[in-house]
């Protein structure tokens, strides 16, 4: 095995694709990180600012060079700016993909969803009643349409507040009314992010910082939350069930389709389609055995979740996936989509598809799906995969899948509980589980690919600490073999004890990034049961291998929610001490929570256990030594 590859990825089907891709001269991402570097420097500590066209301006953060822009920003002001750009990207991302599903649940409301049902109508009426929808003598159809428009309410500017702020425990709502951060409306909250980072506006770098905490749990309460809702009121709530992992997914004598991207309203639809008698009965006439859908990326996190669809790899792995020559074709919609994949998709015979009327990609084929037309596109694209298997040529697929089991909603850990997380806090109260820790986010060539996510998973359970995990960090641990049941075999002997008792994994699958609002609900609950916040309870969040401007949204509000948060890599904020300072020590006394940054996993798995300790002991609750 050559070394470069070994430094890249601990996952052995890329490693092994990373040697392919190499002898078929493909240009993968970290070859076109290696070659960024050395990367800009004021752009790494957030110094440098394109905000308008006096600039590009910088500072020279060690005082040699210019200490102000053109306009007379500071540092505290550049980085503060960046940062809450940053923020408020982010949150428009989730939160626009919270607006597509309400236009959906619109549509089938008004009966013009073609292909799409209510597929969990007493969520949807538990979700109505949340927003004062009248549910009495009215009929799903109905509901869902006044659902819609009462969810359109809160991405607008006429309410004081999000309707799902309400889920929060009541000190932390109290806490923040009291900051001035409650979020009055999803895109309003974004749009004043934009105007305050505008040249001349909002020049107080803690002024800035407060509006971000704002922006971000615009997303975490509202954008996020309702596209988690909607998606289970459309698709179904995910409920346990086996699906397989890595590579090893793809079949040699089927027709190979992958979905890529975060919306399910496009791979649902070709779900259904590719199990359709009509398209199955054309593969068997091309001398295919059958259709064989799997996903990468959080697209296809909410197939597995719902209907056990397998997952290929996650992001650092899409275009090794095409590397196979297995892929007949590959679906995107939006969100984590290299650029790079077509030019890597035509070396071999796979076709590419984009879908989403707001993300277009060079070199692909260009096919929307909407309401009205989703099921007829979708079996227009299937037809098309399927045709084009005559044309594949040797494929190479290295290794064999990994078993897991995934699809834990609140609702199905809930069930696993017995209806009530009753036992869950007795198992942590009597310490046979020490806490809980969300691990979440991307992957980042800067980093080993799944080296964070499952040494930090491998670490706290392996000391009684209940992991459950979202996006490519959930793909990355049940590569690692860390989600079916026997893996509590590899956790301490408590959590070992109430996995054995409930049956599930050390290591929870709850869905995609956009679900990471799942970890927010169960923590409100565990709260709420306790009557205490969020911020006293024995838990962490944990992003070891971030990159996106998503993440950097999803961490401020969960840290905004109580839950001390580390970080793998740096975020671009070193130029200014004093904002260093405040989102690692200072956050503590205001939130009561805040970030570390640490990207070592072994110390992170550390910090991590100190502070659940630390909780833990201020419960009166046992607690150890760290």
């Amino acid at each position: 095995m050559n070394k470069p590859f070994e430094n890249s990825t601990i996952c052995e089907d890329s490693q092994l694709l990373l040697q392919k891709a190499a002898r078929d001269q493909i240009e993968t991402v970290w070859e076109r990180h290696q070659a960024q570097q050395p990367q800009c420097g004021f752009c790494e500590m957030g110094l440098s600012c394109r905000n308008c066209v006096m600039g590009p301006c910088r500072v020279d953060p060690f005082g040699e060079g210019p200490q102000k822009g053109v306009c007379g920003a500071d540092a505290d002001i550049i980085v503060a700016r960046n940062l809450g750009r940053m923020i408020a990207a982010g949150a428009a991302s989730h939160s626009d993909h919270g607006r597509d599903l309400v236009d959906v649940l619109g549509e089938v409301g008004s009966g013009n969803g073609s292909g799409y049902q209510i597929r969990d109508p007493e969520k949807l009426k538990r979700v109505a009643a949340e927003y004062g929808v009248a549910t009495d003598g009215k009929d799903d159809f109905q509901i869902a349409a006044g659902l819609a428009d009462a969810m359109k309410e809160d991405y607008g500017c006429k309410q004081k507040s999000i309707t799902l702020i309400s889920r929060a425990p009541a000190k932390r709502q109290e806490l923040w009314n009291n900051l001035g951060v409650t979020p009055r409306g999803i895109d309003r909250e974004t749009s004043e992010m934009m105007h305050r980072t505008h040249m001349g506006v909002d020049n107080d770098w803690q002024s800035l910082l407060l509006h971000g905490v704002r922006n971000a749990l615009s997303d975490g309460w509202g954008g996020s939350m309702i596209a988690t809702e909607v998606s289970d009121i459309l698709f179904g709530t995910p409920t346990p069930r086996a699906t397989r992992f890595n590579v090893g997914v793809l079949a040699k004598d089927q027709v190979n389709i992958i979905v890529h991207g975060h919306n399910p309203v496009v791979s649902e639809m070709v779900l259904h389609a590719a199990q359709s008698e009509e398209m199955l009965k054309l593969a068997e006439s091309k001398g295919a055995k059958g259709i064989n859908l799997a996903g990468v990326c959080c697209t296809g996190n909410e197939l597995l979740m719902r209907h056990g669809v397998a997952m290929a790899g996650n992001h650092l792995s899409t275009e090794l996936v095409l590397s196979t020559g297995a892929v007949e074709m590959m679906l995107v919609d939006y969100q984590c989509i290299m650029p790079s994949l077509a030019t890597v998709a035509s070396c071999y015979h796979t076709k590419m598809i984009s879908t989403s009327d707001k993300a277009r990609f060079p070199g692909m084929e260009h096919q929307e799906f909407h309401p009205e037309n989703a099921a007829e596109t979708a079996m227009t694209v299937v037809r098309q995969a399927v045709e084009n298997f005559a044309n594949r040529g040797e494929a190479f697929i290295p290794v064999d899948s990994v078993d897991a089991l995934g699809g834990f909603s609140v609702e199905s850990i809930v069930n696993a509980l017995g209806g009530s997380p009753d036992p869950l806090i007795d198992a942590i109260k009597a310490g046979k589980i020490r806490g809980a820790v969300g691990i979440v986010g991307c992957n980042n060539p800067k980093i080993k690919q799944d080296h964070g996510h499952v040494s930090l998973a491998q670490r706290l359970i392996e000391n009684d600490i209940l992991v459950v995990d979202t996006g490519c960090a959930a793909v990355a641990n049940a590569k690692a073999g860390f989600k079916m049941t026997d893996a509590a075999e590899l956790a301490g002997p408590g959590l070992q004890e109430i996995c054995g008792a409930l049956g599930v994994p050390p290591v929870l699958h709850m869905g995609s990034c956009v679900d990471n609002v799942r970890i927010l609900v169960l923590a409100s609950a565990l709260a709420n049961a306790l009557n205490v916040d969020i911020s006293d309870l024995p838990i962490a969040g944990a992003a070891p291998e971030w990159y996106s401007e998503k993440a950097a949204t999803i961490g401020v509000y969960f840290v905004a929610s109580g839950v001390f948060t580390v970080l793998g890599p740096m975020p671009p904020i070193t130029g200014s001490l004093n904002i260093v300072n405040l989102l690692t020590e200072g956050l503590n006394d205001v939130v009561g929570a805040t970030f570390a940054v640490e990207p070592d996993p072994e110390k992170a798995a550390i910090l991590i256990r100190r502070h659940i300790e630390s909780k833990r002991k201020a419960l009166g609750l046992p607690a150890e030594d760290v």
